[in-house]
């Protein structure tokens, strides 16, 4: 059993590895070419486009669904109005660049087509569900202005996000994805789901129950997929899980109710439901000759000294992004960074990622008479220097972009 858990871990792995580096590097790209201040921009304003371009901007991003959470919040409070950032919110953790083209090594060209379409149209449904419900109701805030990035050159900004920032971001659920697909491959028998499910409506709603609530993100979601299909869950059923895992989780649902309130959340909730229903409805319809894709998928006819090659690399992006995670102080020197004597330190609970840090520097920040904030995600603490700063105020902004903060003795 150990052996051929161990077969299963490689396999996903070497199939996965060069699809996913290459979708670090264009994510890295993307991190400087698509600045957060041009997807504000374009966010603000009532009717159908804003609409439309929020859940267009967020099908290549590579932001999980906890990612997402903080980027939205930021959207939101910098001009963007509330069904701009319901679309964005839905249709950007079901995909990325980096899960499409796993879900192409995995899945097949079907699947990794339909999965962008499918996260742009549920984002349009949302969308305009909320400005129906709202009445095309507009933020107040004013657009952020661009800021100057020049100290850091444009490949090492592109290193640092896609081979440093996304894979600390995906590296600990996706290897746990590809561990649970490992152990389903090994323990469930073969046609299981079938015997239980078949490929009926029963099995959509099931993965749609079991979807909603847990954490995946959208690339690990991938093998687990895959694992699923091998034991016999119709595609449509593990499409319906490819939608509502990434997109949906306990914390992403209530921090949306928190920030955009009630009536957004239930109908953010419906709009990712209904739509993964109906798109795992669809592909059933084609079920047999997408099962048939998967099956004889090529890859692309990698050579194995590729696809070897390629895994080696990836562990060891893997592994140092996850020791900088974990052990900052090793790379201090390295990096440039000094520490510095803080004169607030701030606790901060509800970060899960680096996107998180961002938001939680960003909202420090922007307060008057802050000269520098250095947030660390693995300890969960903000060191802020500053003269006559109001801690009160740094605390209110914290907990309005959706974390919570309290001051260290």
């Amino acid at each position: 059993m150990i052996e051929n858990f161990i077969v299963e871990l490689w396999v996903l792995t070497k199939d996965m590895s060069p699809y996913l580096l290459l979708g670090f590097l264009i994510a890295g790209v993307l991190s400087v070419v698509i600045s957060p201040v041009a997807v504000e921009r374009n966010l603000g304003g009532k009717g159908f486009f804003p609409i439309v371009k929020a859940s267009l901007f967020g099908i290549p991003l590579p932001l999980c669904s906890c990612g997402v959470i903080p980027v939205a919040t930021s959207l939101y409070k910098h001009g963007a109005n509330k069904s701009a950032t319901t679309s964005f919110l839905i249709s950007t953790p079901q995909t990325g660049v980096d899960s499409i083209l796993v879900t192409y090594s995995l899945l097949g060209p079907i699947f990794a087509i339909f999965r962008p379409i499918a996260a742009l149209l549920a984002g349009i449904v949302g969308g305009i569900a909320v400005e129906l419900a709202d009445n095309g109701s507009e933020s107040n805030v004013k657009p952020t202005e661009d800021t100057d990035q020049s100290d850091k050159s444009i490949l090492r900004r592109i290193y640092e996000y896609g081979f440093i920032s996304l894979p600390q971001d995906i590296g600990k659920p996706l290897i746990l994805g590809i561990v649970i697909a490992a152990m389903i491959s090994m323990v469930v028998p073969d046609d299981f789901f079938v015997s239980y499910f078949g490929n009926g409506f029963m099995g959509l709603i099931i993965m749609m129950f079991a979807g909603i609530p847990i954490y995946v993100c959208a690339t690990a979601s991938v093998p687990i997929a895959l694992a699923l299909m091998i034991k016999g869950l119709s595609p449509g059923a593990a499409f319906v899980f490819l939608m509502t895992g990434p997109a949906t989780n306990a914390a992403t649902i209530s921090t949306v109710w928190k920030i955009l309130g009630q009536k957004t959340a239930f109908i953010y909730l419906a709009a990712v439901s209904g739509c993964s229903l109906v798109a795992g409805f669809f592909i059933n319809l084609f079920s047999s000759e997408i099962g048939s894709h998967i099956h004889n998928h090529d890859h692309w006819m990698m050579p194995v000294w590729f696809q070897i090659a390629s895994s080696i690399i990836l562990l060891a992006i893997l592994v140092n992004s996850l020791l900088r995670l974990y052990y900052p102080t090793m790379f201090k020197h390295e990096d440039g960074v000094e520490s510095k004597e803080a004169d607030i330190i701030l606790s901060v609970s509800g970060m899960t990622c680096n996107h998180c840090v961002n938001s939680v520097t960003n909202a420090i920040s922007e307060i008057k008479n802050i000269t520098d904030v250095d947030v660390e995600l693995n300890s969960g603490v903000a060191k802020i220097s500053g003269s006559n700063v109001n801690i009160d105020e740094i605390v209110d902004a914290i907990t309005s972009s959706g974390y919570s903060a309290k001051l260290v003795e």
